[in-house]
């Protein structure tokens, strides 16, 4: 596994959760002595959703929710299987989506 990296994408609504899974995430691969670069902080996705407060008259009433989305980037650079088991046995935070995929340098 020298030639190769993994890339962990964490999504989350809640910045603080993402925050410390990141941080989690950091530490635990440090431990095992690879190198992390990140994590890195991607746009946030807002989601509006405009409603109509009356069912009937006065169209001006109206209510406006948003969802943001956090993102961050991680890149593990010569991961070691000592890493990976650290990885696969580490338990992060409910309401954080992870993607992980294995990259060639």
């Amino acid at each position: 596994m020298a030639n190769q990296s993994i890339r962990i994408r964490l999504k989350a609504f809640d910045h603080r959760l993402i925050d410390k899974s990141a941080k989690e995430i950091v530490e635990t691969v440090k431990r095992t002595g690879a190198i992390v670069k990140g994590p890195i902080p991607l746009p946030v996705k807002i989601h509006k959703t405009t409603i109509l407060t009356s069912p009937h008259k006065d169209k001006d009433a109206r209510d406006q929710y948003e969802i943001r989305t956090h993102k961050r980037t991680l890149d593990i650079m010569e991961p070691s299987e000592k890493t990976l088991d650290a990885l696969t046995k580490l338990e992060l935070a409910a309401g954080v989506l992870v993607q992980i995929s294995l990259d060639e340098v």
